[in-house]
């Protein structure tokens, strides 16, 4: 198994009613709902996880429900854009559904040579559908409304906004193994060859002021290893660049390492395993409030308190 980055594992985000957050990336988008469970450190707090049939790492997108909290903003030091892969020609499907679905949305464009649809979810989270330049052979999830032909496939990438990008582009290449690939304007991409999809990563170079955290931002953007053993390989890689990181940290469905770098955003660095069917089976996936160990004998407190979905 492969001892590099393997492209991106999650991105996390904040919402800030679970009920709507849950209906537009199930019904609308048509993603898989892979995961219910609560937020470790505030178990008041849903935690949700949509992604492909096995919530497959390079397809999981999770949120924050945190009700009530606010629009936040996007700016510098955070994440700003999430890519999704579609296939060719689904580009129209998607301005039809979004304008039946009154979704905000903007026109067809193109950028590194790649046709995208720009959107918003609910919250003012901002998303692309990118129709990439390689072949993407991942299986889409579908749904009654969505089918294979037009359903997203998993990431394509993340975009990062930043008030210098050069930091930032030595812990990508330095540490995660990225190399630089092409700029546009103030946009550069960087991509590692470890895998093929859910690999790019742009860096966007800007001088507007610092974001602020809230619904519709970006809470952190997690990176793919194979296994325990490699994720410790990283950890030492980051502290030889002289940057805090935790320690490995157990969320149920991956190891997790965390460190804040250079330009400001909050990175994970999680592995494969053990993957979301190690407490439901994969028929059943999203079906159960699934609680972290240490919460589960206030299972009654808990679902007294969580939001009605």
């Amino acid at each position: 198994m492969d001892d590099r980055i393997l492209g991106l594992h999650h991105i996390t985000a904040i919402a800030d009613n679970a009920k709507r957050n849950l209906q537009f990336y199930t019904e609308t988008l048509g993603l898989r709902f892979v995961k219910k469970t609560v937020n470790f450190d505030d178990p008041g707090t849903y935690h949700f996880y949509f992604g492909d049939e096995h919530g497959t790492p390079g397809s999981i997108l999770t949120f924050f429900p945190w009700e009530g909290i606010g629009r936040g903003h996007t700016g510098t030091g955070m994440a700003t854009e999430i890519g999704y892969s579609v296939p060719a020609g689904s580009l129209d499907f998607w301005t039809e559904r979004f304008k039946a679905h009154n979704v905000t949305h903007g026109p067809i464009a193109e950028r590194f040579g790649e046709q995208y649809l720009p959107f918003e979810d609910p919250d003012g989270l901002k998303l692309n559908l990118i129709v990439s330049k390689t072949t993407d052979n991942r299986q889409a999830w579908e749904t009654a409304e969505v089918k294979a032909a037009h359903a997203t496939k998993g990431f394509h990438n993340v975009v990062l906004t930043l008030r210098s990008i050069g930091p930032t582009a030595s812990i990508l290449t330095d540490v995660f193994g990225y190399k630089f690939l092409e700029q546009e304007g103030n946009r550069h991409r960087f991509v590692t060859d470890a895998i093929p999809e859910a690999s790019i990563v742009d860096l966007v170079e800007s001088k507007e002021p610092a974001g602020k955290g809230g619904g519709g931002t970006n809470h952190h953007v997690a990176f793919r290893v194979a296994n325990d053993e490699v994720l410790m390989h990283f950890r030492e890689k980051v502290v030889k660049k002289g940057l805090n990181i935790t320690q490995k940290i157990n969320r149920d469905y991956f190891f997790s390492l965390y460190f804040r770098e250079p330009g400001g955003v909050l990175f994970e660095i999680a592995t494969n395993n053990p993957g979301f069917t190690v407490d439901e089976p994969l028929e059943q996936l999203g079906q159960h409030l699934k609680l972290p160990v240490q919460y589960e004998s206030m299972r009654a407190d808990i679902e007294k308190v969580l939001p009605a979905l």
